[in-house]
C-alpha cells in the first residue's frame, strides 16, 4: 500500500549510539532534560520509522545535552564528540542515500573544536549541529567568535539545537561550574517550554553580538518553527536603537538576513489539535510573512517515538493543505533540503 503522507527529509533527527547512551547514565543525565529516560535507538528503529513515515533522508545529529556533557570535563567532552561523530559518519557511508549528519563540537573547548570541524569535514558531514549554549556559553558569546569565523569560511550550515538554559560560573570558558536558570525547577521537563526560550536566548544574541552580520556565509536552521524567537523579531530589533550602548539593528538588514540565511524546521507541534491550519506555524508564517522557502521538516525522532512523529506528520499533512499550496508543500517536505544540502556542501579544499 502506498504511504499516504508525502516523501520528506527530516532535518531534525536524533540517533543516540550505545556508548552514547552509556556516558548519559554514567555522567547524571539518567532523565535528560527532566524527561522521563533516554529513548531507545538503533539505526534499524530509525530506519523503520523512515519507513512508516515516507521519510527519504535524514540528516542525523546529536540532541541535548551535546556531547560535552559535564562542565569542566573537556578530555571526556573531545572523546565523545569524535567517537559520536564516526559513528555518523559510518552510518552515512553504509547508507549514502537514507543518513546524512550535523557534526558535533565539544564546545566549549574552542581548540579541541577547530581540531574536530576538520575531522569532521573529512567525514563528510552536511554541517554542524550546535547547542544553544554551551554550559552558559551561549551561540554569539565572543569566546567562540573562532569557531564561527572557521564556520564561515567554510560556508556552513549550522543546525542551532535547544538545551537546558544556565549561567557559567567564573570567567573561563570552559566552566567547571554551572547554575541551571530553571525558575520552575524539575516541575517541567525543560523540553516543555524552556527550550524554546533558550532558542530566542540564542539567536537574540547571534544578532546582537554581530555574529550574523560577521557570518555571511553560515546558514542556520532553527527548530521548532523559531521556537519563542518569532514575537522578539520586531522588540530585540527596535529596541536596539532605544537603549544606548549595544548593537543598532535594523529592521530592513535583519529581515534580508532572514530571509536569506536563515530556515526553520518544523518539528514539534506546529499545529494544534483540531483539523485545519491553525497553530503555531501559521502564526509564524502570517504574522512573519515568512516564506515557504525558509521551512523544513523535523522529525525530532526519537524523542518523539514513531506512532507520534506518524501522528504529528498526519497532523501536519492536514495543516500544511491550508496554508500551503502543492508546489510549495513539495518544497517545505524535501526540496529545500535538497537544495540547502547541496549549497551547504563543505568541499574539504576549503579547510
Amino acid at each position: 500500500m502506498a504511504n499516504l503522507l508525502p516523501p520528506s527529509i527530516d532535518v531534525h533527527s536524533h540517533f543516540l549510539p550505545p556508548f552514547y547512551h552509556d556516558a548519559l547514565m554514567e555522567n547524571g543525565h539518567e532523565k535528560v532534560d527532566g524527561m522521563p529516560e533516554i529513548p531507545p535507538w538503533s539505526a534499524e528503529a530509525h530506519l523503520e520509522m523512515m519507513q512508516t513515515c515516507n521519510v527519504t533522508k535524514s540528516i542525523l545529529s546529536i540532541s541535548s545535552p551535546g556531547t560535552h556533557i559535564v562542565p569542566g570535563k573537556d578530555q571526556l567532552g573531545k572523546e565523545l564528540t569524535r567517537r559520536c561523530n564516526a559513528y555518523a559518519a559510518e552510518l552515512k557511508k553504509t547508507h549514502p542515500e537514507k543518513f546524512g549528519f550535523w557534526a558535533s563540537l565539544p564546545l566549549p573547548d574552542v581548540e579541541a573544536a577547530l581540531e574536530e570541524i576538520d575531522r569532521a569535514v573529512e567525514e563528510g558531514c552536511d554541517g554542524f549541529g550546535l547547542m544553544t549554549n554551551y554550559h552558559g556559553n551561549y551561540l554569539g558569546a565572543a569566546a567562540l567568535d573562532r569557531v564561527f569565523d572557521k564556520l564561515n569560511r567554510l560556508g556552513a550550515t549550522v543546525f542551532i539545537h535547544p538545551t537546558k538554559p544556565c549561567i557559567k560560573c567564573g570567567t573561563a570558558t570552559s566552566s567547571a561550574e554551572t547554575i541551571d536558570a530553571l525558575p520552575f525547577g524539575e516541575q517541567y521537563p525543560v523540553p516543555v517550554f524552556e527550550f524554546l526560550f533558550d532558542t530566542a536566548r540564542a539567536v537574540v544574541n547571534l544578532f546582537n553580538s554581530g555574529t550574523v552580520d560577521r557570518c555571511p556565509n553560515m546558514r542556520f536552521i532553527i527548530p521548532h518553527s523559531g521556537g519563542c524567537l518569532p514575537p522578539l523579531i520586531t522588540r530585540f530589533t527596535r529596541f536596539s536603537s532605544v537603549v544606548p550602548g549595544g548593537k543598532i539593528l535594523t529592521p530592513r538588514e535583519v529581515r534580508k538576513q532572514i530571509e536569506e540565511q536563515f530556515y526553520f524546521d518544523l518539528a514539534g507541534l506546529v499545529f494544534d489539535g483540531e483539523s485545519g491550519g491553525r497553530g503555531q506555524l501559521k502564526a509564524f508564517v502570517h504574522g512573519f510573512d515568512i516564506s515557504y522557502q525558509r521551512l523544513l521538516y523535523g522529525s525530532d525522532f526519537p524523542f518523539t517515538r514513531t506512532r507520534f512523529v506518524k501522528e504529528f506528520a498526519d497532523r501536519m499533512k492536514d495543516g500544511m493543505e491550508h496554508l500551503f499550496n502543492e508546489k510549495e508543500r513539495e518544497a517545505v517536505y524535501e526540496r529545500n533540503a535538497m537544495q540547502l544540502l547541496e549549497v551547504g556542501r563543505i568541499r574539504k579544499s576549503n579547510l
